[in-house]
Protein backbone atom coordinates (compact mmCIF):
# COMPACT_ATOMS: atom_id res chain seq x y z
CA UNK A 1 0.00 0.00 0.00
CA UNK A 2 1.29 3.48 -0.85
CA UNK A 3 0.95 6.38 1.56
CA UNK A 4 -1.81 8.92 0.94
CA UNK A 5 -0.92 11.88 -1.21
CA UNK A 6 0.64 14.73 0.73
CA UNK A 7 -0.97 18.06 -0.05
CA UNK A 8 1.34 20.16 2.13
CA UNK A 9 3.00 23.26 0.68
CA UNK A 10 6.70 23.38 0.03
CA UNK A 11 8.94 23.28 3.13
CA UNK A 12 10.20 26.82 2.59
CA UNK A 13 6.65 28.14 2.45
CA UNK A 14 5.68 26.25 5.59
CA UNK A 15 8.69 27.46 7.55
CA UNK A 16 7.94 31.01 6.53
CA UNK A 17 4.27 30.87 7.52
CA UNK A 18 4.18 28.19 10.24
CA UNK A 19 2.11 28.90 13.29
CA UNK A 20 4.30 29.01 16.39
CA UNK A 21 1.58 27.96 18.82
CA UNK A 22 -0.05 24.59 19.37
CA UNK A 23 -3.29 23.52 21.09
CA UNK A 24 -2.82 22.81 24.79
CA UNK A 25 -4.32 19.29 24.60
CA UNK A 26 -2.89 16.30 22.77
CA UNK A 27 -6.22 14.98 21.46
CA UNK A 28 -7.28 18.45 20.43
CA UNK A 29 -4.19 18.58 18.26
CA UNK A 30 -4.92 15.09 16.89
CA UNK A 31 -8.44 16.06 15.85
CA UNK A 32 -7.36 19.43 14.50
CA UNK A 33 -4.60 18.12 12.26
CA UNK A 34 -5.68 14.60 11.28
CA UNK A 35 -9.42 14.06 11.77
CA UNK A 36 -9.88 13.45 8.03
CA UNK A 37 -7.40 10.56 8.20
CA UNK A 38 -8.68 9.21 11.53
CA UNK A 39 -12.02 8.27 9.92
CA UNK A 40 -10.60 5.75 7.41
CA UNK A 41 -8.24 4.50 10.13
CA UNK A 42 -11.29 3.74 12.29
CA UNK A 43 -12.97 1.91 9.39
CA UNK A 44 -9.89 -0.27 8.82
CA UNK A 45 -9.63 -0.91 12.56
CA UNK A 46 -13.23 -2.12 12.85
CA UNK A 47 -12.66 -4.50 9.93
CA UNK A 48 -9.59 -5.98 11.61
CA UNK A 49 -11.16 -6.76 14.98
CA UNK A 50 -14.42 -8.07 13.47
CA UNK A 51 -12.38 -10.63 11.54
CA UNK A 52 -10.57 -11.71 14.72
CA UNK A 53 -13.07 -14.43 15.66
CA UNK A 54 -13.17 -16.03 12.20
CA UNK A 55 -9.95 -18.07 12.70
CA UNK A 56 -11.13 -19.15 16.16
CA UNK A 57 -14.43 -20.47 14.84
CA UNK A 58 -12.70 -22.23 11.93
CA UNK A 59 -10.24 -23.91 14.34
CA UNK A 60 -13.16 -25.20 16.41
CA UNK A 61 -14.95 -26.55 13.35
CA UNK A 62 -11.81 -28.21 11.93
CA UNK A 63 -11.23 -30.13 15.17
CA UNK A 64 -14.87 -31.10 15.65
CA UNK A 65 -15.41 -32.11 12.00
CA UNK A 66 -12.22 -34.16 11.95
CA UNK A 67 -13.33 -36.04 15.10
CA UNK A 68 -17.00 -36.48 14.17
CA UNK A 69 -17.31 -36.78 10.40
CA UNK A 70 -13.79 -37.96 9.56
CA UNK A 71 -14.11 -36.35 6.13
CA UNK A 72 -10.81 -34.88 5.04
CA UNK A 73 -12.43 -32.84 2.28
CA UNK A 74 -14.27 -30.83 4.92
CA UNK A 75 -11.00 -30.22 6.75
CA UNK A 76 -9.38 -29.03 3.52
CA UNK A 77 -12.26 -26.64 2.84
CA UNK A 78 -12.15 -25.18 6.34
CA UNK A 79 -8.36 -24.80 6.22
CA UNK A 80 -8.66 -22.96 2.91
CA UNK A 81 -11.22 -20.64 4.48
CA UNK A 82 -8.87 -20.13 7.43
CA UNK A 83 -6.04 -19.16 5.08
CA UNK A 84 -8.30 -16.75 3.19
CA UNK A 85 -9.46 -15.09 6.41
CA UNK A 86 -5.86 -14.76 7.65
CA UNK A 87 -4.79 -13.26 4.31
CA UNK A 88 -7.66 -10.76 4.32
CA UNK A 89 -7.12 -9.70 7.92
CA UNK A 90 -3.36 -9.44 7.44
CA UNK A 91 -3.78 -7.29 4.33
CA UNK A 92 -6.15 -4.91 6.11
CA UNK A 93 -3.78 -4.72 9.08
CA UNK A 94 -0.86 -3.96 6.73
CA UNK A 95 -2.80 -1.09 5.19
CA UNK A 96 -3.75 0.13 8.67
CA UNK A 97 -0.14 0.12 9.91
CA UNK A 98 1.20 1.94 6.84
CA UNK A 99 -1.55 4.55 7.06
CA UNK A 100 -0.88 5.01 10.78
CA UNK A 101 2.84 5.48 10.12
CA UNK A 102 2.11 8.10 7.45
CA UNK A 103 -0.16 10.07 9.78
CA UNK A 104 2.44 9.87 12.55
CA UNK A 105 5.34 10.99 10.33
CA UNK A 106 3.22 13.86 9.02
CA UNK A 107 2.58 14.98 12.62
CA UNK A 108 6.30 14.75 13.48
CA UNK A 109 7.19 16.95 10.53
CA UNK A 110 4.63 19.58 11.50
CA UNK A 111 5.65 19.57 15.15
CA UNK A 112 9.34 19.95 14.27
CA UNK A 113 8.56 22.88 11.97
CA UNK A 114 6.51 24.48 14.72
CA UNK A 115 9.32 24.03 17.24
CA UNK A 116 11.86 25.38 14.77
CA UNK A 117 9.83 28.51 14.12
CA UNK A 118 9.25 29.12 17.83
CA UNK A 119 12.64 28.27 19.34
CA UNK A 120 15.09 27.27 16.66
CA UNK A 121 15.61 30.59 14.92
CA UNK A 122 16.83 33.80 16.49
CA UNK A 123 17.38 32.29 19.94
CA UNK A 124 20.81 32.61 21.49
CA UNK A 125 20.17 31.47 25.06
CA UNK A 126 21.74 28.09 25.79
CA UNK A 127 18.73 26.78 27.68
CA UNK A 128 16.36 27.75 24.84
CA UNK A 129 18.57 26.07 22.26
CA UNK A 130 18.97 23.02 24.46
CA UNK A 131 15.20 22.76 24.83
CA UNK A 132 14.78 23.04 21.07
CA UNK A 133 17.35 20.30 20.46
CA UNK A 134 15.65 18.01 22.98
CA UNK A 135 12.22 18.58 21.45
CA UNK A 136 13.20 18.29 17.78
CA UNK A 137 15.45 15.25 18.24
CA UNK A 138 13.79 13.23 21.00
CA UNK A 139 10.43 14.47 22.29
CA UNK A 140 8.64 14.95 18.95
CA UNK A 141 9.41 11.36 17.84
CA UNK A 142 7.24 9.44 20.37
CA UNK A 143 4.52 12.10 20.26
CA UNK A 144 4.27 11.78 16.47
CA UNK A 145 4.17 7.98 16.66
CA UNK A 146 1.38 8.21 19.21
CA UNK A 147 -0.65 10.64 17.11
CA UNK A 148 -0.72 8.18 14.21
CA UNK A 149 -2.41 5.58 16.41
CA UNK A 150 -4.16 7.84 18.92
CA UNK A 151 -7.69 6.82 17.91
CA UNK A 152 -7.29 3.55 16.03
CA UNK A 153 -5.01 1.77 18.55
CA UNK A 154 -7.34 1.76 21.59
CA UNK A 155 -10.30 1.00 19.31
CA UNK A 156 -8.45 -1.95 17.77
CA UNK A 157 -7.27 -3.48 21.05
CA UNK A 158 -10.55 -2.88 22.90
CA UNK A 159 -12.46 -4.24 19.88
CA UNK A 160 -10.35 -7.41 19.80
CA UNK A 161 -10.83 -7.92 23.54
CA UNK A 162 -14.60 -7.43 23.31
CA UNK A 163 -14.92 -9.64 20.23
CA UNK A 164 -12.83 -12.52 21.58
CA UNK A 165 -14.40 -12.40 25.06
CA UNK A 166 -17.87 -12.45 23.51
CA UNK A 167 -16.86 -15.46 21.45
CA UNK A 168 -15.45 -17.46 24.36
CA UNK A 169 -18.59 -16.72 26.37
CA UNK A 170 -20.60 -17.94 23.39
CA UNK A 171 -18.62 -21.21 23.42
CA UNK A 172 -19.11 -21.79 27.14
CA UNK A 173 -20.38 -19.15 29.54
CA UNK A 174 -18.77 -20.73 32.61
CA UNK A 175 -15.33 -20.88 31.07
CA UNK A 176 -15.78 -17.36 29.76
CA UNK A 177 -16.78 -16.08 33.20
CA UNK A 178 -13.75 -17.76 34.78
CA UNK A 179 -11.43 -16.22 32.19
CA UNK A 180 -12.85 -12.75 32.81
CA UNK A 181 -12.49 -13.23 36.57
CA UNK A 182 -8.75 -13.75 36.11
CA UNK A 183 -8.54 -10.27 34.55
CA UNK A 184 -9.67 -8.64 37.80
CA UNK A 185 -6.23 -8.82 39.55
CA UNK A 186 -4.69 -7.11 36.52
CA UNK A 187 -7.23 -4.30 36.79
CA UNK A 188 -5.87 -3.69 40.30
CA UNK A 189 -2.09 -3.89 39.97
CA UNK A 190 -1.72 -2.51 36.42
CA UNK A 191 -3.09 1.02 37.17
CA UNK A 192 -1.06 1.25 40.38
CA UNK A 193 2.21 0.28 38.72
CA UNK A 194 1.42 2.42 35.69
CA UNK A 195 0.95 5.46 37.90
CA UNK A 196 4.41 4.93 39.36
CA UNK A 197 5.95 4.72 35.88
CA UNK A 198 4.15 7.88 34.76
CA UNK A 199 5.50 9.92 37.66
CA UNK A 200 9.05 8.80 36.95
CA UNK A 201 8.71 9.47 33.22
CA UNK A 202 7.59 13.02 33.97
CA UNK A 203 10.72 13.62 36.06
CA UNK A 204 12.93 12.03 33.37
CA UNK A 205 11.60 14.37 30.67
CA UNK A 206 12.41 17.36 32.87
CA UNK A 207 15.95 16.12 33.49
CA UNK A 208 16.65 15.37 29.83
CA UNK A 209 15.65 18.91 28.94
CA UNK A 210 18.05 20.28 31.53
CA UNK A 211 20.81 18.05 30.16
CA UNK A 212 20.11 19.30 26.63
CA UNK A 213 20.37 22.90 27.78
CA UNK A 214 23.58 22.16 29.67
CA UNK A 215 25.26 20.66 26.62
CA UNK A 216 25.17 24.00 24.81
CA UNK A 217 27.71 26.15 26.64
CA UNK A 218 28.98 29.31 24.97
CA UNK A 219 30.61 31.01 27.96
CA UNK A 220 33.65 29.49 29.74
CA UNK A 221 32.09 30.59 33.04
CA UNK A 222 29.33 28.04 32.43
CA UNK A 223 31.75 25.11 32.84
CA UNK A 224 30.19 24.03 36.17
CA UNK A 225 27.13 23.08 34.15
CA UNK A 226 29.00 19.95 33.04
CA UNK A 227 29.22 18.84 36.69
CA UNK A 228 25.49 19.38 37.12
CA UNK A 229 24.81 17.42 33.94
CA UNK A 230 26.87 14.49 35.24
CA UNK A 231 24.63 14.44 38.32
CA UNK A 232 21.52 14.68 36.13
CA UNK A 233 22.71 11.77 34.01
CA UNK A 234 23.05 9.66 37.15
CA UNK A 235 19.55 10.65 38.18
CA UNK A 236 18.17 9.68 34.76
CA UNK A 237 19.88 6.30 35.15
CA UNK A 238 18.21 5.71 38.52
CA UNK A 239 14.82 6.81 37.23
CA UNK A 240 15.09 4.58 34.16
CA UNK A 241 15.98 1.58 36.30
CA UNK A 242 12.92 2.14 38.50
CA UNK A 243 10.77 2.39 35.36
CA UNK A 244 12.21 -0.86 33.99
CA UNK A 245 11.68 -2.63 37.31
CA UNK A 246 8.02 -1.61 37.38
CA UNK A 247 7.50 -2.37 33.68
CA UNK A 248 9.04 -5.85 33.71
CA UNK A 249 7.39 -6.74 37.01
CA UNK A 250 4.02 -5.76 35.54
CA UNK A 251 4.71 -7.87 32.44
CA UNK A 252 5.70 -10.80 34.68
CA UNK A 253 2.46 -10.60 36.65
CA UNK A 254 0.39 -10.27 33.46
CA UNK A 255 2.06 -13.37 32.02
CA UNK A 256 1.26 -15.30 35.20
CA UNK A 257 -2.39 -14.33 34.85
CA UNK A 258 -2.39 -15.54 31.24
CA UNK A 259 -0.95 -18.93 32.22
CA UNK A 260 -3.53 -19.15 35.00
CA UNK A 261 -6.26 -18.63 32.40
CA UNK A 262 -4.88 -21.45 30.23
CA UNK A 263 -4.65 -23.80 33.22
CA UNK A 264 -8.22 -22.91 34.11
CA UNK A 265 -9.32 -23.63 30.52
CA UNK A 266 -7.68 -27.04 30.61
CA UNK A 267 -9.11 -27.95 34.01
CA UNK A 268 -12.64 -26.65 33.52
CA UNK A 269 -12.80 -27.44 29.80
CA UNK A 270 -11.48 -30.98 30.30
CA UNK A 271 -14.05 -31.61 33.00
CA UNK A 272 -16.92 -30.29 30.84
CA UNK A 273 -15.76 -32.41 27.85
CA UNK A 274 -15.66 -35.55 30.03
CA UNK A 275 -19.16 -34.71 31.29
CA UNK A 276 -20.37 -34.32 27.71
CA UNK A 277 -21.24 -30.64 28.06
CA UNK A 278 -18.59 -29.30 25.65
CA UNK A 279 -16.90 -30.48 22.48
CA UNK A 280 -13.12 -30.81 22.33
CA UNK A 281 -13.03 -28.21 19.56
CA UNK A 282 -14.48 -25.69 21.99
CA UNK A 283 -11.56 -26.21 24.38
CA UNK A 284 -9.06 -25.75 21.54
CA UNK A 285 -10.77 -22.57 20.37
CA UNK A 286 -11.02 -21.32 23.96
CA UNK A 287 -7.28 -21.75 24.61
CA UNK A 288 -6.50 -20.08 21.30
CA UNK A 289 -8.85 -17.25 22.26
CA UNK A 290 -7.07 -16.73 25.57
CA UNK A 291 -3.77 -16.51 23.71
CA UNK A 292 -5.32 -13.86 21.47
CA UNK A 293 -6.40 -11.88 24.54
CA UNK A 294 -2.84 -11.52 25.82
CA UNK A 295 -1.49 -9.26 23.08
CA UNK A 296 -4.40 -6.78 22.86
CA UNK A 297 -4.57 -6.51 26.64
CA UNK A 298 -0.83 -5.82 26.83
CA UNK A 299 -1.06 -3.38 23.91
CA UNK A 300 -3.95 -1.57 25.57
CA UNK A 301 -1.91 -1.22 28.76
CA UNK A 302 1.02 0.10 26.71
CA UNK A 303 -1.32 2.55 24.99
CA UNK A 304 -2.54 3.94 28.31
CA UNK A 305 1.07 4.32 29.42
CA UNK A 306 2.02 6.06 26.19
CA UNK A 307 -1.04 8.30 26.43
CA UNK A 308 0.01 9.61 29.84
CA UNK A 309 3.65 10.03 28.81
CA UNK A 310 2.92 11.75 25.51
CA UNK A 311 0.36 14.08 27.05
CA UNK A 312 3.15 15.38 29.26
CA UNK A 313 5.58 15.66 26.34
CA UNK A 314 3.06 17.38 24.09
CA UNK A 315 2.21 19.93 26.78
CA UNK A 316 5.92 20.64 27.16
CA UNK A 317 6.24 21.13 23.41
CA UNK A 318 3.10 23.29 23.27
CA UNK A 319 4.35 25.35 26.20
CA UNK A 320 7.68 25.95 24.47
CA UNK A 321 5.98 27.09 21.26
CA UNK A 322 3.45 29.32 23.01
CA UNK A 323 4.89 32.01 25.24
CA UNK A 324 1.48 32.60 26.83
CA UNK A 325 1.11 28.99 27.96
CA UNK A 326 1.78 28.25 31.65
CA UNK A 327 4.73 25.96 32.40
CA UNK A 328 3.83 22.30 32.75
CA UNK A 329 6.75 21.45 35.01
CA UNK A 330 7.99 23.55 37.94
CA UNK A 331 11.03 25.77 37.52
CA UNK A 332 12.85 23.97 40.33
CA UNK A 333 13.89 20.32 40.44
CA UNK A 334 11.15 17.70 40.28
CA UNK A 335 10.38 15.99 43.56
CA UNK A 336 10.87 12.45 42.25
CA UNK A 337 14.38 11.29 41.44
CA UNK A 338 14.16 7.53 41.87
Amino acid sequence: MTAPADTHPAPATLLATAEATLPSGLFRYVLTTSWVHQLPLVALTVSVFLLEVVPLELQRRVVNDAVKQRQYSTVLLLCAAYGGAALLQGSIKLALNIYRAWVGERAKRDLRRCVYCATGSGSSAADARGTAVSMVVAEVEPVGNFIGAAVSEPLLQAGILATVISYVIHIDRWMGAAAIALFIPQMVFVPLMQHGMNRRTRARVWLLRQIGAGLIVTDPQDAPVSVENADRIDRVFRINMRIFELKFTMNYLMNLCTHAQIIMALLLGGWRVIEGNLEIGGVVAFISGIARLTDPWGDLVNYLRDLSVNEVKFKLIAGATNVDAPPVLPIGQPALWD
